[in-house]
Formats: structure tokens, C-alpha cells, sequence
């Protein structure tokens, strides 16, 4: 009589700079949408775990914020979680986008990776890569593995999943054998509120583009799920200053009206309910120094210490 298959479960840390596309490698791996995706650069804010399920492996991945050069505590927090994500982590994957090639803030995550990285399974995955020819796409390839030790290297497209699978296959087989850590149909450990929380502060760096700097927070203040099926969702933008309110409420609440209808929209896909959505608009000066508003993200306050 053939044993049981085993199960294994672990986690697997996507590192990179900011806007490398970890967060559309992650939704992508995960088959639903858990992290926040624009096109601005620092918008995971907190490492997001997606739990995705190949053959008997059940795959944790935690979505990091992009490393780069801290100058506010914010940043300094979102960096230290960023590795502490690769500690954690049994696998690391480093994401670089191959139209930008080794930038100076890859070189520093490689030096980075040379003191952390040794003794752990650390795979390359290059992203983006229908926007270059082959032959520079095998120069960097080359570049980099010469640069550190790669355990495997991936050529992908995060956004249109060419050679998505074949990098999660290979991580099923790393896993430890274990017993998986979440139930079969959880794909994030999230609470639901700070996922609804993103999904807002999301359609806001979409709606908002240049005129407002990522001095804005996004929290979910009461979730009531009400007898009808439907649900009732309060929400907080909190930003720095007066002519911040003016820029998120827009001419007439243009702005936030459009904002609120589209994250509805998304919340009743992505819970499969009727939403009721309110949104408020809040001025706190200092919110950026306050340590609750760090917990609501995820983000240890003593990290942004200097």
C-alpha cells in the first residue's frame, strides 16, 4: 500500500526595488488580487502573505516593501520589514526588472544579499522581460550570477505569467515537510479590513498621480456584516495637511466619490457581496509619527528609528 503524499508548507520572501513587480508576481502566484498594484513605487507598505497551494506544498509568500534608500521613519520602518521578511523567509526571491538592468539600488541589495543571503536559498527572477532583446537578457543574466550565487534563475513576465508556474513548481519542492499552515481555501492572513484598506489607498495613488505625496494612510474603522448578506465599511484617509483634504475630496468630493465607487467595486468582486462604503477624510499632522497608525500597516514604530 502506496504512503500518503506528505505536505509541505513554507515561505518564500520576493525582495526587490520598489516597483519590480512583486506585488503582481504575488497576486499572480496567489490567483486573486491580496497586494496592492500601481504603478508608484512604494505602495506595499506592509509584508502582505499570500498563500498559494501547488501539488502537496503549500506556499506562504510575503510580499515585501521595496528596498531603497530610507529618509522618514516610514521608509526606515518599510526597509526593516523588507528584511526581516528575508530572515524569516526558507526561500528568498529576488525580482530585478530587466529593461533597468542593475541599477545602484540592485547593487546595494546584492551586497546586502552577500552578508544575509549566505547559507539560504536565494533565486533570481527577472521581470519584464518582453521589454529587452535576448542577448541583453543573457548578459544580465550572466551579470548577476556573477555577482552572487543564485540557487536557480527565472526569466518571467509577473504581469502576463510566462514562466510564473515553473518558478512556483520549483518552490513547492523546497518547502519544508510540514503540515500546511493555513486552511486549504485562506489566500491571505490578512484581516479582511486592512485588505479593504489597501484596496482604497490603492484607487487613490491611481486617482491622485503626482498631486499628493504617499503622506496619506487608508484605515478601515468598522466592518459591520449586516442580516441581508451585504457588509458596512467605514473607513479614514488620514493625510499631513488641510490642502491634502482639498486634493483627496477634489472640486464638489469629485474625487473622493470616484475613489470611493471604484473600491467598492473591487471590494464586491473580491468578496463576492453587496458593500456599503464610506469614506472619511481626516487631517492628523502627525500621523507619520504616530504608533498606532504603524500597527495598523504592519510595520514595527521602533524600526523607524535612526
Amino acid at each position: 500500500m502506496s504512503e500518503a503524499p506528505q505536505q509541505r508548507a513554507g515561505f518564500v520572501a520576493l525582495i526587490g526595488e520598489p516597483n519590480a513587480g512583486k506585488s503582481t508576481l504575488l497576486n499572480r502566484m496567489v490567483g486573486a488580487k491580496v497586494s496592492i498594484v500601481t504603478h508608484k513605487v512604494q505602495t506595499t507598505r506592509a509584508r502582505i502573505r499570500g498563500v498559494a497551494i501547488e501539488g502537496d506544498s503549500q506556499i506562504v509568500f510575503v510580499d515585501t516593501p521595496g528596498l531603497f534608500a530610507p529618509k522618514r521613519r516610514l521608509d526606515r520602518a518599510m526597509v526593516a520589514a523588507a528584511w526581516s521578511g528575508v530572515s524569516d523567509a526558507d526561500v528568498v526571491v529576488l525580482m530585478i526588472e530587466a529593461h533597468r538592468g542593475i541599477t545602484k539600488g540592485v547593487e546595494a541589495i546584492l551586497e546586502r544579499l552577500n552578508d544575509v543571503g549566505k547559507g539560504r536559498t536565494v533565486a533570481l527572477a527577472i521581470n519584464k522581460i518582453d521589454r529587452v532583446e535576448a542577448e541583453v537578457l543573457l548578459g544580465l543574466t550572466k551579470d548577476l550570477n556573477d555577482r552572487f550565487e543564485f540557487a536557480e534563475t527565472f526569466l518571467i513576465s509577473a504581469e502576463k505569467g510566462h514562466g510564473t508556474h515553473h518558478l512556483r513548481q520549483w518552490l513547492a519542492g523546497l518547502m519544508p515537510v510540514e503540515p500546511w499552515l493555513y486552511p486549504e481555501d485562506q489566500i491571505a492572513d490578512l484581516p479582511m479590513r486592512m485588505i479593504a484598506a489597501e484596496i482604497t489607498r490603492e484607487k487613490l495613488t491611481l486617482r491622485l498621480h503626482q498631486e499628493l505625496p504617499y503622506q496619506l494612510t487608508v484605515e478601515t474603522e468598522n466592518w459591520e456584516d449586516r442580516k441581508d448578506g451585504s457588509c458596512k465599511i467605514d473607513q479614514l484617509v488620514y493625510v499631513m495637511r488641510d490642502g491634502h483634504k482639498g486634493i483627496v475630496l477634489g472640486s464638489g468630493g469629485e474625487t473622493i466619490k470616484a475613489v470611493g465607487k471604484a473600491a467598492r467595486e473591487e471590494l464586491v468582486e473580491f468578496l463576492g457581496r453587496k458593500v456599503h462604503l464610506f469614506i472619511q477624510v481626516k487631517v492628523r499632522p502627525n500621523w507619520l509619527e504616530d504608533s498606532e497608525r504603524y500597527s495598523e500597516m504592519g510595520l514595527n514604530f521602533k524600526d523607524g528609528n535612526e
